[in-house]
């Protein structure tokens, strides 16, 4: 008797599957590998899952569908393979989808001003007409609930498709939120390293953030896990790094940037912010003491070959409207030519900021591109 592939179908088509009671032809069972050499048939079943409790009853029925139907001469016993479907990767969630730019604020190290920088760029990006927002993502020293004056306002829930999100506070033009919120002021924050990181991602993805053209990340100085825990979770648009000229500083943040322009991480640079540039007393603007040295920051971006996005002078003024939560570039937002010379530099790293991005997103390809309004 000949055998052709057909024949085999036609008698397969008599076996059905317990779970269903439909025939495995018409399931799609049976694999297109049907080979016949002589009397030898062989043919591959395809099953869901590993753990289908009927893979061995299906198997025995097909042998004995081909040995019914066609001959008892048909040698097919221990020739059907097994195989499984291979699921389709289940599509997660697109974090964040109102978001146009994602730009991490970073540090070498701390108490360079990193979140006075932070907080004034995101102000003065608001002041400039754009919708911003600021994520305290320095979970060990939250500082943002302080620096914008609302360390006891307390956070809400708002509902929107379907599921309850939270809603992060808003002041300054800037939607913010920070673990601040959550915990004791008074107590240091006792987590490890991967309680921070969860805590961290709640934050981004249980909050609603929102139409954004700017969504800013105040990052833990240094280099963490949580900094890759946000390179990881985020399609991160670019970082700034924040230097003084000192070079304690400097070596550090050279560190920084060799992080986020490694091959594993692969987060472009945008620039260079050099704050502490030089001292400048208030009632002397025009003078200048360069305190902890000179354009250290110019030769970062020089020798990194980035930008230099701007130096921020030292003025106890930034401090003092920090601490009130009052942040100086606030004056960008009423009539520019009132404003004083630190809050016209917040509005320049601003500025640069903007082109910056705009640039990067010109360099990608189509499918890459994240829109601006610049």
């Amino acid at each position: 008797m000949t055998l052709y592939p057909n024949l085999i179908l036609d008698a397969l088509k008599n076996v059905r599957y317990p779970g269903n009671g439909k025939d495995i032809v018409s399931l799609g069972m049976v694999e297109d590998d049907i080979r016949i050499d002589g009397d030898k048939v062989s043919f591959s079943l395809i099953f869901d899952r590993p753990t289908d409790p009927f893979i061995r009853s299906v198997v025995r029925a097909a042998e004995t569908a081909l040995i019914t139907f066609i001959s008892k001469d048909v040698d097919v016993k221990d020739r059907i393979a097994v195989k499984f479907r291979q699921a389709a990767p289940e599509k997660k969630p697109e974090l964040l989808p109102g978001v146009k730019n994602i730009v991490g604020i970073s540090s070498g190290k701390g108490g360079v001003g990193k979140s006075t920088v932070s907080i004034n760029l995101a102000v003065a990006l608001a002041a400039r007409g754009y919708r911003v927002g600021l994520l305290d993502a320095d979970i060990f020293g939250p500082s943002m609930p302080k620096m914008f004056g609302v360390e006891d306002e307390p956070l809400y829930m708002e509902s929107h498709d379907g599921r309850d999100w939270i809603d992060p506070v808003e002041k300054y033009g800037v939607r913010m939120l920070s673990i601040g919120f959550l915990v004791d002021k008074e107590k240091p924050v006792l987590w490890r390293g991967g309680m921070a990181s969860n805590a961290l991602k709640q934050l981004i993805s249980d909050a609603w953030w929102g139409d954004l053209d700017y969504f800013l990340i105040d990052m833990p100085p240094g280099t963490s896990d949580i900094h890759l825990t946000l390179v990881q979770t985020l399609a991160m648009t670019g970082i700034v790094v924040v230097t003084t000229p000192q070079e304690v500083a400097l070596a550090d943040a050279r560190k920084g940037v060799a992080m986020f322009t490694d091959s594993k991480v692969n987060v472009p640079v945008l620039g260079i912010v050099e704050n502490m540039a030089w001292f400048t007393p208030e009632d002397h603007p025009d003078e200048r003491y360069y305190i902890f040295g000179r354009d250290g920051g110019v030769r970062l971006a020089e020798k990194e070959g980035v930008r230099l996005l701007a130096q921020i002078p030292l003025v106890m003024g930034i401090r003092e409207r920090s601490d009130d939560g009052n942040p100086v570039a606030c004056e960008l937002s009423g009539d520019a030519s009132a404003a004083g010379p630190e809050a016209l530099a917040f509005g320049r790293l601003a500025d640069n900021v903007v082109h910056a991005v705009a640039d990067r997103n010109a360099t990608l390809p189509p499918s890459r591109k994240v829109e601006t309004n610049s």
